[in-house]
């Protein structure tokens, strides 16, 4: 339970950071919506709390998630979790969670093409 507590205020703190500053970036509302109606929508909010939770965190993905995230695609991971990563707060680990984000897509196409 205070696992699945952490990731849930993982993902409202991020998600908070992410709708606090959408005007001030490039990224325009048309935009930001197309990613939310085409990507977003692919994969449960269980599975987006994880991912989220493995790249701005330390946590590990089922690999059920695994499945979602291939099949979201990777253009939509790269894209959203770039889009979160630019935010001012977090813009100064943005390498890093660049890497994770990498990594985590690696693993999770690892995981799908040999079930």
């Amino acid at each position: 339970m205070t696992k699945l507590n952490t990731q849930i205020t993982i993902l409202f703190v991020v998600l908070a950071f992410a709708c606090a500053f959408v005007p001030a970036f490039s990224v325009e509302e048309s935009e930001a919506k197309s990613l939310w109606d085409t990507c977003v929508v692919k994969i449960t909010p269980k599975c987006a709390l994880d991912i989220i939770a493995v790249v701005f965190g330390n946590a590990t993905i089922s690999d059920s998630c695994c499945h979602e995230l291939f099949q979201e695609g990777k253009v939509c991971h790269d894209t959203l979790i770039k889009y979160i990563a630019d935010r001012p707060t977090l813009i100064a680990q943005e390498t890093q969670y660049l890497k994770k984000r990498d990594d985590l897509w690696n693993h999770c196409v690892s995981i799908s093409t040999t079930a």
